[in-house]
This record gives C-alpha cells, sequence and structure tokens, in this order.
C-alpha cells in the first residue's frame, strides 16, 4: 500500500521542502559512484553515518544530522523523497518556512537519539531521512487527520489506485514501524524502526504548537477533521489505471 499523492494543496511555495529533496539527491549522487568500492562506501558511512557506539563513547555527535542526508541506495532514497514530497508541503504551508525546517531537523534528531537508546552499543552506522519524515508524517496526522490520500495498492496481479483519509494510511505505517521494533533486533543493523516510530511520536508531539495556534479542537471540528480549504480534484489524472 503506497501513498503516491495527496488532496491537499499547499497554499504558499514549500521551497524548503524542495530543497531538502534537492538536497538528500545531490548528496547521494556525490557518492552513488562508491556503491561498487566497497572499502570508500563503508568509510563514508561509518563517518557520517550515526554509530550509536561512538555515540555512546562520546563522539560523533554531528552524525546526528549528517546521517540524515545519507541513503542506502536508490530506493531507499526514492521511498523517502516520496513522502516527503506528498507530506511535506502541507506541513511547511502551515508552521512557516524557517519553523518548518528547525522542526524536520529537530524531529530527525530526536528520531536519531532513539534509535540510539533502543541500540547503544551497535556499530552499525544509520543512515536515512526516515527519522525527520516520520516527524513530518506525525505532524501531518495530528492537522490534517482526514485529508485525502491517494494509495496504489498493489495485491499480486491486482492494482488499484483509490483515495483513503490520511489517518488511516499513517497509523497503518506507524504500527508496522512499532511492530517492527518489537521484533527486530536493532543491534544488528536493519531496518531502524525505533527511530521511525520515535521520530513520527516526536513530530506529533512537536506540532502540537502549530495545532493550538490554529485553534486546536476548533480547528479540527470546523471542518469536520478536513483540512480547512478546498481539496485538489484530480480531473485528468496521469497516473494511468492498470487492468488485471
Amino acid at each position: 500500500m503506497l501513498p503516491i499523492r495527496d488532496h491537499n494543496p499547499s497554499g504558499r511555495l514549500p521551497f524548503i521542502t524542495y530543497m531538502l529533496i534537492a538536497a538528500n539527491i545531490g548528496i547521494f549522487l556525490s557518492y552513488a559512484g562508491a556503491f561498487s568500492d566497497i572499502p570508500t562506501i563503508n568509510h563514508i558511512y561509518l563517518t557520517w553515518g550515526m554509530v550509536p557506539e561512538r555515540i555512546n563513547a562520546g563522539e560523533g555527535y554531528f552524525t546526528l544530522f549528517s546521517s540524515m542526508f545519507l541513503h542506502g541506495g536508490w530506493m531507499h532514497l526514492a521511498g523517502n523523497m516520496l513522502f516527503l514530497w506528498i507530506f511535506g508541503d502541507n506541513i511547511e504551508d502551515k508552521m512557516g518556512h524557517l519553523p518548518y525546517l528547525g522542526f524536520y531537523l529537530l524531529t530527525g534528531i530526536a528520531a536519531g537519539l532513539i534509535h540510539y537508546i533502543s541500540a547503544p552499543l551497535s556499530g552499525v552506522p544509520t543512515v536515512g531521512a526516515s527519522g525527520a519524515i516520520a516527524g513530518v508524517m506525525g505532524g501531518y496526522l495530528l492537522l490534517y487527520p482526514k485529508a485525502k490520500v491517494d494509495i496504489l495498492l498493489i495485491l499480486i496481479v491486482f492494482f488499484r489506485i483509490f483515495p483513503i483519509p490520511a489517518w488511516i494510511v499513517l497509523m497503518i505505517w506507524f504500527a508496522m514501524q512499532f511492530l517492527g521494533g518489537i521484533g527486530s533486533n536493532p543491534e544488528t543493523g536493519g531496518v531502524a524502526y525505533w527511530a521511525h516510530a520515535g521520530g513520527f511520536i516526536a513530530g506529533l508531539i512537536c506540532a502540537i504548537p502549530t495545532w493550538i495556534k490554529c485553534g486546536g479542537t476548533k480547528f479540527w471540528h470546523s471542518n469536520d477533521y478536513h483540512p480547512p480549504h478546498p481539496e485538489t480534484v484530480y480531473t485528468n489524472s496521469r497516473i494511468p489505471r492498470v487492468k488485471r
């Protein structure tokens, strides 16, 4: 179940979101050629990725920041940038450009710290913008719980695109991360489930001041939990319908 877009238009140009996407892509391209050189790519990840045992030894605190702009492969990058593109513009619209940038970085660092707490002795480097983007998703859940999100559902030979409320998409995603964290051993690497879950919760909490500024529960009830503006209607969609 893959989100591909929402029906929640932004009221201003989300140039911080675009800059973050460009920075992630640009940095990835700067070292993508090193994937065939194992010693070089390992050096990059061990130097700039967040290694919990380094943090535990009082070193490499800067990697809580730098690791947010590294990715482990093309699909890792593409998936993260898709989620940032879908959900980031509306959070930036509601918070303002610079507060949104601070929110993004803060939730990303919080996600890194939560991953460190889950595996303080791990020597496996952690990379990716997933924790910060999870924070954006947590903020989106608080501010726009019933915004429509188009998802691509793939069940073996069945393909279908249809809209569902954002809270369903986001809560399913969060539940997957939480359950994945319970069933994983973060000391040995793999998906940083606790970073994702922690970033999501951090984003939800850090978005509360914006939610209160918008009116709190009145903001929800005035529009029955939908965005306070007309939703985007996709009449001539460029997304093809795929038959069985």
